[in-house]
């Protein structure tokens, strides 16, 4: 991929205002000393909008733009489910899980585990998440995005990985929250505009010019990779070596919108803390709320710029008239259509200006996502760590200064870690294995934490301790067992687990930790009812129509 003048001024100009609005963003008052609050949790002045942008754009990385686009490729448009079940996850998760986190006052989940556990369970999951976001969220985000930058531009991978840490550094960590959170509103500019223009290129070269016609095409073309419900034998995919495996292992049937699905959503938007801190940061819930609604209809939106694009170049190589086009997305082993080289190559295609849009928008995905995470691992080490066990009458001030070595810190470690995931044949797919594992104990530690009182402390803390294990056992086991079904039967088992514990330890009796919850505190507005509605009615569109 080359770029001219054009597109070089592009990049160089999108990358200057992101390091200069977080500059400037990040500068106090005069007289003002930035305290936690401020760092933590951006002052706790995020407007609505603020919100849902930073949400989107912690969210989206290399692996949405490279991945489901090349999901889309191979599977269509069923991998959609990811993004379009998000939205109504984020209802869920606005109505009944925000009023709690913002009535407890919290900056950390590890936090909120202490209020309604004790320390023991607040610990074991702050250990555990700062070693998942460092050693893998981080790392894997640096190298899916130093990979995608190598394969699009031929940037060599270590070069790749600290030049995308040292971006992400430079606006973010003097900053903090306030920072990302605010230059996350322009990256979601360019990460929609780049990724639309990618859309309207690939369906312009499958309708011969025209969009809309190219549009058409692509269900009359290819009627398999517009169905949302995958059922068993149904469709054959590659698997990467030459032969074929059942699509239905990834995406099974009905289970994507009744079963481990939930589980999975649930638990990243709901109880992650790099999505959470965003929502905790706004000027009240009702921001909160709106700011979720808001990320909801950009979720709708994902689909058209991530998953389109591989469907169109799916039909691209299926009519075999581009050659040069067959030719790029060709694997140089298996000599066969690569899914993941589906966005690289349409890249490749566009016009001078709006390749460089398009990079930018991809490099907007990357950095912001790796500033989210390194914020989040600061707050958890500052707030659950070191104020909790090193220093408990640590200044303000000196949190801010802890708060900024440890986001250096993790960006170094993750550099350095890294280029290893070379090794592995298939990074992100052993990355989603491992997370998946951890999802049904996260879940059901705060789910029964919210609604059910009985629960006690030790019960949580067997479901934290026994997540993976069984998670694994059953993989053993069940090696046939869809990966979203498994996630189901663990988080139902660690569920009967946690009654049981509970109800012999207390003896039927509510945790003196129990959560007060009444009514009132999951009403809503009038403007969130609406938006509410309007989502589910879109989605209850899609789905009959694509079915």
């Amino acid at each position: 991929m080359t770029f001219n003048t054009l597109d070089l001024v592009v990049f160089v100009a999108y990358c200057l205002l992101i390091i200069t609005m977080g500059i400037v963003v990040s500068r106090e008052k005069k007289g003002h000393v930035k305290d936690s609050k401020d760092y933590f949790l951006a002052s706790k002045a995020l407007p609505w909008w603020a919100v849902g942008a930073s949400l989107i754009a912690s969210n989206i990385s290399a692996e949405q733009f490279i991945g489901m686009s090349g999901s889309g490729f191979a599977l269509g448009l069923a991998i959609s489910t990811y993004e379009w079940m998000a939205a109504a996850t984020l209802l869920v998760v606005a109505i009944f899980f925000l009023p709690i986190y913002l009535k407890e006052g919290i900056y950390t989940m590890p936090q909120f585990l202490n209020r309604r556990y004790d320390g023991r369970v607040r610990t074991v999951m702050a250990i555990f998440w700062l070693l998942i976001y460092v050693f893998v969220n981080l790392t894997s985000v640096l190298y899916l995005g130093a990979l995608s930058l190598e394969t699009i531009m031929g940037v060599p991978l270590q070069y790749g990985i600290f030049g995308l840490a040292l971006f992400a550094m430079v606006y973010s960590i003097y900053g903090g929250l306030k920072a990302v959170a605010w230059t996350d509103v322009v990256q979601v500019v360019f990460l929609v505009a780049g990724g639309l223009a990618t859309t309207y290129l690939a369906l312009s070269i499958v309708g011969d010019g025209d969009v809309w016609s190219g549009l058409g095409q692509l269900r009359q073309a290819a009627p398999g990779h517009f169905s949302m419900i995958i059922e068993k034998g149904e469709m054959m995919i590659p698997d990467g070596t030459g032969g074929v495996r059942d699509a239905y292992l990834d995406l099974p049937g009905i289970s994507v919108l009744i079963g481990g699905m939930w589980i999975i959503n649930l638990n990243y938007w709901g109880c992650n803390q790099y999505i959470t801190q965003r929502a905790l940061a706004a000027k009240s819930l009702n921001e909160a709320q709106k700011g979720m609604i808001f990320a909801g209809f950009l979720k709708l939106l994902m689909p058209l710029i991530v998953v389109i694009p591989g469907i169109a170049a799916y039909v691209i190589i299926q009519q075999g008239a581009d050659a040069s086009f067959i030719e790029s997305m060709t694997d140089t082993v298996t000599g066969l259509p690569k899914s993941d080289r589906a966005y690289p190559t349409l890249l490749q295609l566009l016009p001078p200006g709006l390749k460089g849009l398009a990079f930018a928008a991809l490099t907007a995905a990357i950095v912001s996502s790796l500033a989210s995470m390194a914020n989040s691992t600061s707050t958890i080490f500052t707030i659950d760590i070191y104020r909790e066990f090193i220093n408990k009458n640590v200044s303000e001030s000196k949190q801010v200064t802890i708060g900024r070595i440890t986001a250096v810190v993790a960006f170094v470690v993750a550099a350095i870690v890294a280029p290893q995931l070379r090794q592995l044949d298939q990074a992100f797919q052993y990355i989603q294995e491992y997370t998946g594992f951890v999802s049904p104990g996260v879940f059901a530690i705060f789910i029964f934490g919210f609604f059910w009182k009985k629960t006690t402390s030790n019960a949580a803390l067997t479901a934290a301790v026994l997540t993976i294990p069984l998670s694994a056992a059953f993989k053993f086991i069940t090696p046939n067992l869809p990966f979203i079904d498994r996630m189901g039967v663990v988080f139902l088992v660690l569920s009967v687990l946690m009654v049981i514990i509970s109800l012999l330890e207390g003896k039927g009796k509510d945790s003196k930790k129990a959560i007060a919850i009444d009514q009132e505190l999951f009403a809503t507005s009038t403007k969130f009812k609406i938006g509410a509605i309007l989502i589910c009615g879109i989605l209850a569109a899609l789905y009959i129509v694509f079915w």
